[in-house]
């Protein structure tokens, strides 16, 4: 025998290990190309990997967490800080003033002022109240359709200072749905009926997400002094960065629908741009 020669008995030894080996892997084989989707194994199944591997595993004991809990937050915008006044005037406008009108919407004379702004194609803010707006949500949507700003006035008309904190945002909050359920947003402005503000209305509009608007000059409407009176009072107190205060409900308004054709036209040919504020003045 030569020394590369391999006994007859180690070949055989070796051929035997080849077959087991070979039958080993067909098992295998066999067994992995059963679980297919929808079938299992006759055998048991092997225990469950996770936290709970080896014990009874309830319908809820172990679940992944859905990849939506470890995204972002959804984007809110920052709160407004809290102020101690309110804005009377509204800076870097140039030669813009800014009209405004309480109290509304009313159906005998929110239209027609209105009417007066789109024909002079400018921009005006409407303070309402929640207990008028909720039954005149046609006028709300009008106001944002056509550009105007819709603030909020509370929802009642209440002298804020003489309300709890709960009461203060009930108001506000009431209001501020309505306002976002029918135009699709919230309002970013509000004013305190009288003009009365309190350190908790500051603190629950900037909550809401709201700045305080006050204003420069009063025309006085609410007195009905006369249509040639409130002319004369917006003449005389027009300037740049000006917020006329008027009103289009709470009263007899014929008075303020027809001084607002007659110093609206005479305010544009003066020069002045009507406008809104596009975000809070800083400071």
């Amino acid at each position: 025998m030569k020394k590369d020669q391999m006994p007859p008995e180690r070949r055989a030894m070796l051929r035997l290990a080849a077959c087991l080996g070979a039958a080993t892997a067909v098992g295998f084989l066999g067994r992995d190309t059963a679980q297919t989707p929808g079938r299992h194994p006759s055998g048991p199944p092997p225990p469950v990997a996770g936290p709970q591997a080896g014990a009874p595993v309830r319908a809820s004991a172990y679940r992944l967490r859905p990849m939506t809990a470890y995204t972002p937050p959804r984007f809110r915008p920052a709160r407004p800080p809290v102020r101690r006044k309110p804005f009377l005037r509204m800076a870097g406008i140039g030669r813009g003033m800014v009209l405004t009108f309480d109290d509304g919407p009313d159906p005998r004379y929110t239209p027609d002022i209105l009417r007066t702004l789109r024909r002079y194609d400018v921009r005006a803010m409407f303070f309402v109240c929640g207990e008028m707006a909720v039954e005149n949500r046609d006028l709300l949507r009008e106001m944002a359709e056509e550009g105007h700003v819709v603030g909020n006035h509370t929802w009642s008309h209440p002298l804020v200072p003489r309300l709890s904190p709960a009461g203060i945002r009930a108001e506000l909050g009431r209001t501020s749905d309505v306002v976002e359920r029918t135009i699709g947003h919230a309002p970013v402005w509000y004013r305190a009926p009288y003009g009365a503000w309190n350190r908790r209305s500051f603190e629950i509009g900037a909550e809401l997400g709201m700045e305080p608007l006050g204003w420069t000059l009063d025309t006085l409407d609410w007195r009905e002094p006369g249509t040639g009176a409130i002319v004369r009072r917006v003449r005389g107190g027009a300037g740049p960065g000006v917020v006329v205060l008027s009103h289009d409900a709470g009263g007899n308004r014929r008075q303020s629908v027809e001084a607002l054709r007659t110093y609206l036209p005479e305010l544009l040919d003066a020069g002045y741009r009507i406008t809104v504020p596009s975000a809070a003045p800083r400071g």
